[in-house]
């Protein structure tokens, strides 16, 4: 069985991937599984760029197919940032709810009817040669006041959906049927099906 490394160092994505990819015809490992140590610069002009620079320097690391995804949070009262930049948003000292605690600061005083915002994911799925097919989805919601809820990561806690929940206030399932990653996810694990 061919093996598929998921090029992530990040435990949320490592649940979130495993779950996803679930019946894929390949043998799922990580990183540290692996032994392959590697945090590849994240300089590309998009996310599909970051993505698929990320999915290459793993399949050449670890001589197999390789999964990355580069995914971001876009305000729309902030001109869609922090977008890309999201995971390092407001600099090196902030850890996750450093970083939503200061979105949330930032639309101090916007209506709710103007924090609309969405997640947006780039997969990309890497073959040993380096050859990468895309997939993108996006999430849309709002930015909400407070922090609510204990599950997901990132922003998750801040980010509500259409029911008024936020995605940190979802089931795994419910959020893998909605979020932006899952619907990505879920068109590479088709593609790959389709290799198998």
């Amino acid at each position: 069985m061919h093996k598929l490394l998921l090029a992530t160092n990040n435990p949320g994505k490592v649940r979130e991937f495993r779950r996803l990819l679930d019946g894929v015809p390949f043998g799922v490992v990580t990183p540290a599984e692996l032994g392959v140590a590697l945090e590849p610069v994240e300089d590309g002009a998009s996310y599909g760029e970051n993505a698929a620079l990320k999915a290459r320097a793993f399949a050449t690391a670890g001589a197999c197919w390789a999964l990355a995804d580069d995914s971001g949070i876009e305000v729309d009262a902030l001109g869609g940032k922090p977008g890309m930049y999201s995971a390092r948003y407001g600099g090196p000292g902030l850890d996750d709810p450093g970083r939503t605690a200061l979105l949330v600061r930032e639309l101090e005083g916007v209506p709710d009817g103007q924090r609309t915002a969405r997640y947006r994911a780039v997969v990309a799925v890497a073959s040993p040669a380096g050859e990468v097919a895309l997939f993108e989805a996006t999430m849309e919601g709002r930015i909400g006041h407070a922090f609510r809820g204990e599950r997901g990561f990132g922003y998750d806690p801040v980010f509500e959906v259409e029911d008024g929940r936020t995605a940190a206030e979802l089931s795994d399932a419910e959020k893998d049927a909605i979020s932006h990653r899952g619907k990505a996810v879920r068109a590479a694990a088709e593609y790959l099906r389709g290799l198998g």
